[in-house]
């Protein structure tokens, strides 16, 4: 007898979806995490007496109406926001701001960017139909499409052209296309920008980066509920699973780390713990990156050399900063941004560089230099939601781009430099914002890297280039062409297809696979 029908590895937002559907199939089923909480980078997590902080997501991506219903998500209460995010370069430009009403937004635009600014936008959201049809990233129940079948996906030339920009363009290509005002469109371009290169280690300038503004700007057709903040943070999200799984009879067992998959005559038969604890079942989900999984947790006999060397090579440089704060007090922000000092409007701040500076700035990050003025993006999410800091303060978080990890730089100062000149850029349009710093910390790609567990800091189990993305991208089975020759092993982590981002797909689809495979 097995211990259990199924064991999914990492507790995370796919992994704990994975499990769900086998236990609700009725499958003895237990997710283990190393980790003393579940969630992954889907937490909301205390970081000091009182602040609580999401970790790393933030918000729930466009998900399909079929993941919806089958894991329960409409019943989680939402934090309702007028405003998504402001973008602004901080010069004495008018801020850009996103309302949540895409009505409201265009009007926005119109009256105070400029006609031009309301085509371009409309014209880079056409451009991004087909490429996110190609994607296939909220598909529920697909598998990577090859580029013929990506290229299918395209009804007309324009649609085709997107899809050739989507494979082979740069961000810069697609924007100066769109966008072409260097000056007056500054925040919005610099805004794409940021929304494409945080998932990549390559300039916005680069060939091939325009895959990742794909992923960026794609919106489903279909039926799906659009992107959401809950209430408790994104960990609400996860919390919800991991009750959903056990009041199913399901187990989530934590500080759990798998040391290892075992596999025997071509089939899993469980894991070992670093404890030494011996798991038996005849599936194995892994909810980890997928080559963690395939060279790291599984004896070399027992793949194939090629395999295992095509999983090797997935690209993992992480190159960001994150730090939290707990703060006396909200940001003021000095003229000519006073409009900034309203709740609604600081639920998220962009404060942004052109993309030409985003270029010039990965460049020399690649020779050890920490960029000087970096793009921060700034969320107080305790503005909307009370229950995440102590009465009357608030926990906010800021993220940066690019945090130099090669060329030599001294890791730890480059570290303490960069923190400091994220405060410096908040500071020089809110002047109050150092002063109300109580507690901070600060995350690089390697702290994240130790803490959940993501080779090289890398959020997306694997970059969005272009060589990672489509027929490049396993699926629960591995890639097109070359699936794993172990039986009852299926991949579901943000490295599989679907990619990075709260969608649930990656696990959706391991879950589904696996019972398909019964």
């Amino acid at each position: 007898m097995s211990d259990y029908d199924a064991i999914v590895i990492g507790a995370g937002h796919n992994g704990l979806t994975a499990a769900v559907l086998l236990q609700r199939a009725g499958m003895r089923t237990v997710c283990l995490d190393a980790k003393r909480y579940a969630g992954g980078m889907a937490a909301t997590v205390e970081l000091f007496d009182g602040y609580s902080f999401e970790i790393a997501g933030s918000v729930q991506f466009p998900t399909s109406a079929a993941v919806v219903s089958e894991l329960g998500l409409d019943t989680l209460p939402t934090v309702d926001l007028d405003v998504m995010s402001v973008a602004l370069r901080g010069i004495g430009d008018d801020p850009l701001v996103q309302y949540t009403d895409p009505v409201k937004m265009f009007a926005h635009l119109n009256q105070v960017h400029g006609t031009d600014t309301v085509t371009g936008m409309a014209g880079l959201l056409a451009w991004s139909q087909a490429p996110t049809r190609a994607l296939g990233r909220f598909e529920a129940g697909t598998l990577p499409k090859t580029f013929d079948e990506m290229y299918a996906c395209a009804t007309n030339e324009f649609e085709r052209s997107a899809i050739d920009d989507m494979l082979f363009g740069s961000v810069t290509d697609v924007l100066d296309r769109y966008l072409p005002d260097r000056e007056k469109h500054a925040a919005l371009r610099g805004s794409m920008t940021v929304l494409a290169v945080n998932t990549i280690y390559r300039g916005p300038a680069t060939p091939g980066s325009a895959a990742a503004l794909a992923y960026g700007l794609g919106i489903p057709d279909g039926d799906f509920v659009q992107m959401k903040k809950l209430r408790g943070g994104i960990g609400a999200l996860t919390a919800h699973l991991c009750r959903l799984l056990q009041s199913h009879g399901g187990e989530v067992r934590l500080r759990a780390k798998v040391a290892e998959i075992r596999v025997g005559g071509g089939r899993v038969s469980g894991v070992r713990t670093e404890a030494g604890d011996l798991l038996s079942a005849p599936i194995v989900v892994s909810a980890i990156a997928p080559d963690v999984t395939l060279c790291e947790l599984i004896d070399p006999a027992e793949l194939p050399a090629g395999v295992r060397e095509r999983y090797a090579r997935i690209d993992h440089r992480g190159s960001y900063l994150q730090m939290h704060f707990a703060l006396d007090e909200t940001p003021s922000f000095a003229a000519p941004y006073q409009a900034l000092n309203e709740p609604v409007m600081q639920a998220s701040i962009g404060i942004f560089c052109t993309p030409e500076e985003v270029q010039q700035q990965w460049e020399e990050c690649r020779h050890g230099i920490v960029p000087a003025d970096p793009t921060v993006v700034l969320q107080i999410p305790s503005l909307h939601d009370p229950q995440l800091a102590p009465e009357g303060k608030h926990a906010a978080s800021a993220f940066a781009m690019w945090f130099p990890i090669e060329g030599g730089a001294d890791y730890g100062q480059a570290k303490v430099d960069m923190g400091q000149r994220v405060i410096d850029k908040i500071t020089r349009l809110a002047p109050n914002f150092a002063g109300s710093i109580t507690r901070h910390t600060t995350f690089t790609p390697k702290h994240m890297g130790v803490m959940f567990g993501a080779p090289g800091g890398d959020y997306c189990h694997g970059l969005l280039h272009p060589n990672q993305i489509g027929p490049n991208r396993p699926g629960p089975k591995g890639y097109i062409g070359q699936p794993i020759p172990i039986d009852g092993l299926y991949l579901g982590s943000a490295g599989c297809h679907g990619g990075p981002g709260i969608t649930f797909i990656p696990g959706f689809n391991a879950g589904r696979a696996a019972l398909a495979g019964l």
